[in-house]
């Protein structure tokens, strides 16, 4: 079955570093973009991150710009999201999402696959 797990998500404080991993099966992982979502309490589902197929284009939210970093490889399954500087607002469950062509997309309803999510947790 096609699935996506993500993991790596914990309670960090403010300044702090955490790298999560989305690990995927089933399906042919070079051939489909990814992304990162977040959706923090009584709030939208909202953009983070996404790398194209090949990796070679990435693409970020504002406000993530500079502290955050997709990466991903191909010959594992695996898309990671390293984060860096965290921030009490971090706070969010991360999901990782990929959709079925080649280039990245900042909208959500553009994935036709979601992973169920890893808590994330900045404490001031």
């Amino acid at each position: 079955q096609v699935q996506l797990v993500e993991s790596g998500g914990g309670l960090v404080q403010a300044g702090g570093s955490l790298r999560l991993s989305c690990a995927a099966s089933g399906r042919a992982f070079s051939d489909y973009a990814m992304g990162w979502f977040r959706q923090a309490p009584g709030k939208e589902r909202e953009f983070v991150a996404a790398i194209s197929s090949t990796g070679r284009s990435t693409h970020y939210a504002d406000s993530m710009k500079g502290r955050f970093t997709i990466s991903r490889n191909n010959a594992e399954n695996t898309a990671d999201l390293q984060m860096n500087s965290l921030k009490p607002e971090d706070t969010a469950v991360y999901y990782c999402a990929s959709r079925r062509v080649r280039i990245t997309s900042s909208y959500a309803g553009a994935y036709d696959l979601w992973g169920q999510g890893t808590q994330v947790t900045g404490s001031s």
